[in-house]
């Protein structure tokens, strides 16, 4: 180039300087690849006097020996929260304030017609004929006067009304059979077709029988995660552990008050980012199951142009006290064997990094912008 170009050349100069200058940056672009072991800051707040502390977030290798100590911890803990403590046989049903009874004396048909009266404090509405329990859980029978019933089954009511009118009718003959069910229910909400109270019947309320009177779960319910409240305690739920351990959870009977919420997919997402085809937030499948192999795939697996396959991470617990990452070598022969057995969990951040020539076009397409409007003026003002 002829001397007549002062000003281009030492735009040129300056590009030359540029690149040499963002070459050695490139193994520093702010979230790139992770350094072992990486730190993170733990400080008091901005206003803190308390100087920041720098912790050491190991990471481990994905391999045979992890997959193993993950498989071994979840077998020894199928189920939690005191699940067993909720198995059991069901009872028979339990009479409360508001049932409806119908009670027959054979052969007797004036007293067919007496149906009890609900006094001003007892809950009426879409009650059928008979005889309410009132909030006293008592009945009112003729010949038999005032009969407590509640807590009782119908056998025991039967045989109290025997009882009571063997000094007017020689062995009558009594039928006692709930009208209406009203006394006793259970409240179902999340995930299901019909969100609401269920009302408990001479039909034992197992945990299934109670989904499926309300509908059943919904294509967004996690079939791991749902939650029997019971007295103010939670218990946490899940499907195919119960499975795994050899109960049917037809073997949970719920209990008048009890509330069961089933949980949404939506709420445990698991956040795949970097170089994949399509980074997105994947939801866990129906049974609260996502493998790491699963969330690459519907993340539209690895960008084969720009990723580095040798720096695939997962991030744990990354808004807790105790995280964690975990590295898979995507290279490996072995490494879809080892993704697809490597379960997430929710809220799980999978970064797969990009490359080193990737790294450095990005830091010179920054650059750029500034280079070419140097060369433009450079050119301009000849």
């Amino acid at each position: 180039m002829s001397d007549s170009h002062p000003r281009v050349r030492t735009a040129l100069s300056l590009v030359i300087l540029t690149i040499a200058v963002a070459l050695p940056a490139c193994s520093i672009v702010p979230g790139q690849r992770m350094q072992t072991p990486p730190t993170v800051e733990e400080s008091g707040g901005e206003y803190s006097s308390e100087p920041n502390e720098k912790v050491q977030v190991p990471i481990t290798d994905i391999n045979l020996k992890l997959i193993r100590q993950m498989n071994q911890q979840a077998a020894q803990h199928p189920m939690t929260g005191g699940i067993q403590g909720l198995l059991g046989k069901p009872t028979p049903y339990r009479l409360g304030p508001g049932d409806v009874l119908q009670i027959t004396v054979w052969d007797h048909p004036e007293l067919a017609a007496a149906l009890g009266q609900p006094t001003p404090t007892t809950r009426t509405d879409d009650a059928a004929p008979g005889f309410v329990v009132d909030e006293g859980g008592n009945v009112q029978f003729p010949y038999a006067g005032t009969v407590h019933v509640a807590g009782d089954s119908v056998e025991q009511v039967q045989r109290k009304i025997v009882s009571r009118i063997s000094k007017v009718y020689k062995n009558p003959e009594v039928t006692v059979r709930v009208a209406s069910y009203r006394a006793q229910s259970i409240y179902i909400d999340g995930e299901v077709g019909k969100p609401g109270a269920v009302q408990i019947t001479d039909i034992p309320m197992s945990l299934t029988e109670a989904l499926g009177r309300a509908g059943g779960f919904t294509a967004a319910a996690d079939q791991s995660r749902v939650t029997l409240v019971r007295q103010g305690n939670s218990y946490p739920i899940d499907f195919s552990d119960l499975v795994k351990a050899g109960h049917n959870p037809s073997e949970i009977v719920l209990r008048p008050g009890d509330m069961v919420r089933v949980g949404s997919r939506d709420e445990n997402g698991v956040y795949v980012m970097g170089e994949v085809n399509k980074p997105a937030t994947i939801m866990p499948m129906r049974s609260g199951r996502l493998t790491l192999a699963e969330a690459l795939s519907q993340a539209g697996s690895l960008n084969p142009g720009t990723s580095n396959a040798k720096q695939l991470f997962v991030i744990r617990d990354s808004t807790g006290s105790n995280p964690q990452i975990y590295h898979l070598d995507a290279t490996s022969p072995v490494s879809m064997v080892l993704a697809n057995q490597f379960e997430l969990q929710p809220k799980d951040v999978v970064y797969v990094d990009n490359g080193a020539l990737v790294k450095f076009n990005r830091v010179l397409s920054l650059f750029l912008p500034a280079i070419n409007a140097g060369l433009t003026a450079a050119i301009v003002t000849k």
